[in-house]
């Protein structure tokens, strides 16, 4: 039975911040992996898993700003990883397969978005290929190190998945870019990603979980110019947050992503989506300010995307 996408009422909300959430726990022991860990959200993730004890491993399409970045961070060590590259990403796990450790943690928080047209691999949509499909060959060839009886492998997604289902005639938009339905599908991608994995780990003991961060201005709206967010309303023509309590700081942004990874109020929940916190209800038609599409928890379309991301990547961990 999936878990139902219902509050539980966790005691945290929209501002709590990482450290909030894992205030009284102690991770000592424990193995983290945090793509995109020197930056934006990832950045205060790694800093807060670090915190609480854990080891943080970030493999970093950039691994000497990723050095740069975590200087002085304990526990934290940075390796090579272009999620847009299947090569770069077989490389990646053999090195930690090799090591012979186990993860307790896995958390896909990079991600690109709104990007121009951009083609990687076999000439794949950018955004699918690195948010979705660079993350899901991550987890499937890094499952033999996924320790079973408690990992939690948390995908972030995003409010944008609002903006498109998976458009499975043309899921690389050959027939037409468009770079924030291209962005909601990628989105919706990782929610589908975490309520299928969820179903085929959970008898292992391996849970899932996917979420919103919130709104939050990090390094993630670089392919947005100044006039994109003043036309958004974000920002002024100065630059200025025009409505600072719409946004959260990245220590807030931060904190679903910890509290999916470590809490112990979701053992024995799994599939679902989050935000704020919580497990987060239906989004209702017309109302674009929160909950989960029916498309992105379909276990139906769920179970579609394992397989057309298995044969696009060559990879699958659960194949009979």
């Amino acid at each position: 039975m999936s878990t139902p996408q219902a509050e539980i009422g966790s005691g945290f909300g929209a501002r709590s911040t990482a450290a909030d959430v894992l205030a009284g726990l102690d991770l000592t022991g424990r193995l983290a992996l945090v793509t995109g860990g020197y930056s934006g959200l990832g950045l205060e993730t790694t800093r807060a898993l670090a915190g609480a004890g854990a080891r943080v491993v970030v493999p970093a399409r950039r691994p000497d700003a990723a050095r740069e970045a975590l200087a002085g961070l304990a526990g934290v060590e940075v390796d090579e990883l272009d999620l847009g590259d299947l090569e770069s990403v077989r490389a990646f796990a053999e090195r930690f397969l090799a090591s012979g450790r186990t993860l307790d943690i896995v958390i896909g928080s990079a991600g690109i978005m709104a990007c121009p047209e951009t083609r990687v691999g076999p000439g794949w949509e950018a955004q699918f290929a690195t948010n979705h499909l660079g993350h899901f060959a991550l987890v499937n060839r890094l499952w033999p190190a996924i320790e079973p009886g408690g990992a939690r492998v948390v995908s972030v997604s995003s409010r944008g998945h609002h903006a498109s289902g998976i458009r499975w005639d043309d899921v690389h938009w050959r027939a037409g870019y468009d770079k924030w339905r291209a962005y909601g599908q990628a989105k919706t991608a990782n929610v589908l990603f975490a309520v299928h994995l969820d179903r085929l780990a959970r008898d292992r003991g391996v849970r899932a979980f996917a979420l919103h961060p919130g709104g939050i201005l990090t390094p993630l709206q670089r392919h947005l110019s100044t006039a994109e967010m003043v036309e958004r309303g974000w920002i002024d023509e100065d630059g200025r947050l025009r409505d600072p309590d719409a946004f959260k700081t990245p220590e807030q942004g931060a904190a679903t992503q910890v509290w999916a990874a470590t809490s112990p109020r979701l053992d024995g929940l799994g599939g679902v989506y989050l935000e704020d916190c919580d497990i987060a209800g239906p989004a209702t038609d017309g109302d674009a300010r929160g909950g989960v599409k029916d498309w992105a928890v379909d276990p139906a379309q769920a179970a579609r995307l394992w397989r057309l991301s298995a044969e696009l990547t060559g990879v699958d961990a659960f194949a009979a």
